[in-house]
């Protein structure tokens, strides 16, 4: 055979190559598109009104607004790639918050170590869920909704109504009001996402999440993997907690509620698949400042904020759909 028959045209083998790579991660390339979109429509609305670009009151307030939902997404991604889903979300921040706002006096020393009992608070919290779906075979929903009832009533014990105080350090720290330094927090989160995912416990995450049966047979303990996954979640939506805690100033025992429903629709914006194997924390990221800009977007628009959760289900009816179809045509329609 001649040898210019025996190598196949390269135009022919870094097509599907670039197909496969952009099917793959369709996903957080439309949340990045979508963010885009977003922060460019934000930014002539506001400059309409106001004459000005966005400056760095409003890019510090969006962060400050985004971080507490960009750290329940990242821990509801971990759950929902192992196919299941965590509907705790909001009474883990609900209880959390409320310790926060108690406990928090003192030292930096002291501010230190409670911070660290209030994540292992919420990290217990996730394993009795990943103990209860896994050991039990229960359905996810069923059990985190349980859990969800259960950690809201405690909260409203801890704290039964709103008060409690933040020092202005552990503000200024988590939350800093003068600049978008929270974003060092989600750059340091991306950074551990990106070491989860090529770790063991990361790679059998994503196994399960794909074939659970045929993880099993080659050697992936789903068991455990589900209730690590959980208690990771429940330490990320501990730590939601206190950054809600620590830009409120104060504690609620029931302002981590909507966080539930967010947190998924964050999720689903990043280009996460509801159904595991597929996804990445750095999209729910894109999706968390997604859902936070179409809020600001519908402000600036003067939307009657009686309509305002009409405008959004609308919104992320049509990037869902909207991203299926794109998915499955960079996909050859499979």
């Amino acid at each position: 055979m001649p040898p210019e028959a025996a190598e196949p045209p390269r135009g022919r083998t870094r097509r599907p190559v670039l197909a496969h790579v952009v099917g793959q991660n369709i996903g957080l390339i439309l949340a990045v598109a979508i963010l885009s979109a977003s922060i460019v429509i934000f930014a002539a609305m506001f400059v309409v009104q106001q004459d000005r670009l966005p400056g760095s009151f409003e890019i510090t307030s969006t962060v400050n607004n985004t971080m507490p939902l960009a750290l329940a997404a990242i821990g509801q991604t971990i759950v929902v790639l192992t196919r299941g889903i965590d509907l705790s979300v909001g009474g883990v921040i609900d209880l959390t918050n409320a310790l926060a706002a108690i406990f928090l006096t003192g030292g930096v020393w002291h501010m230190a170590v409670v911070s660290v009992l209030i994540v292992l608070a919420g990290g217990v919290a996730g394993l009795i869920n990943g103990l209860i779906v896994g050991f039990g075979r229960l359905q996810p929903i069923v059990v985190t909704l349980a859990t969800l009832s259960i950690l809201q009533g405690l909260a409203i014990r801890v704290l039964p109504t709103p008060g409690g105080s933040i020092p202005a350090g552990y503000t200024a720290f988590l939350v800093n009001t003068n600049a978008p330094t929270a974003l060092c927090f989600l750059a340091l989160a991306a950074l551990g996402w990106m070491g989860f995912r090529r770790s063991r416990l990361g790679v059998d995450v994503f196994a399960i999440g794909n074939d659970e049966q045929a993880a099993i047979a080659l050697g992936v303990k789903a068991l455990r993997t589900k209730i690590i996954a959980y208690t990771i979640g429940g330490m990320l939506y501990a730590v939601a907690g206190l950054f809600l805690a620590a830009s409120a100033t104060g504690g609620d025992a029931t302002t981590g509620d909507d966080y539930t429903l967010t947190s998924i629709v964050a999720v689903v914006l990043g280009g996460v698949n509801l159904f595991g194997g597929r996804g990445s924390a750095v999209g729910a990221i894109c999706g968390a400042f997604i859902t936070t800009m179409i809020v600001n977007i519908l402000f600036f628009a003067h939307i009657n904020p009686l309509y305002q959760s009409f405008y959004e289900g609308l919104f992320l009816v049509i990037a869902v759909v909207f991203g299926a179809l794109i998915g499955r045509l960079v996909r050859g329609g499979r």
